[in-house]
């Protein structure tokens, strides 16, 4: 007859079991599955940048998504890094001490999980001066995006 073991075996825990989520803010229709990959043009620049940006806080993709260039609807998408992420230099410490709007960028994709699609605008005078100071920052050079 076999005895118990008295011994527990070690399981080795899942990693990234509950990945932290995070929001990304565009105009850009994506689906469930989709990676969200440097390559493209910026949403706020003509340009492709060697990064790609969310945040883990709504009210920033919101503006994200409110700024973002292109004709299409406004989104909000739950993603999943796939890789390190870094402080937005763009933000963090230069418009804001700290990073209170706990945004990020990455040179790796980024994992649509889902959309968030009930969430409250800003203004549309809110948008139109956001709008108009960037493009006066634009217009004396200043609206540089640190990459």
């Amino acid at each position: 007859m076999e005895q118990a073991s008295t011994q527990h075996e070690v399981q080795t825990p899942i990693q990234n079991a509950f990945s932290q989520t995070f929001f990304h803010g565009t105009k850009a229709d994506l689906k469930i599955g989709d990676l969200i990959t440097v390559g493209f043009n910026s949403n706020f620049v003509d340009r492709k940048l060697k990064h790609i940006y969310l945040s883990a806080t709504l009210n920033a993709a919101v503006w994200g998504a409110e700024l973002a260039s292109g004709e299409g609807r406004e989104r909000i998408y739950l993603v999943e890094a796939t890789g390190p992420l870094e402080n937005d230099p763009n933000v963090t410490d230069k418009k804001f001490a700290g990073n209170p709007t706990m945004s990020y960028r990455s040179l790796h994709p980024f994992k649509v999980i889902g959309e968030v699609t009930t969430w409250q605008s800003h203004t549309s005078e809110q948008i139109r001066a956001m709008k108009d100071g960037l493009e006066k920052l634009k217009q004396l050079g200043n609206f540089v995006i640190e990459e």
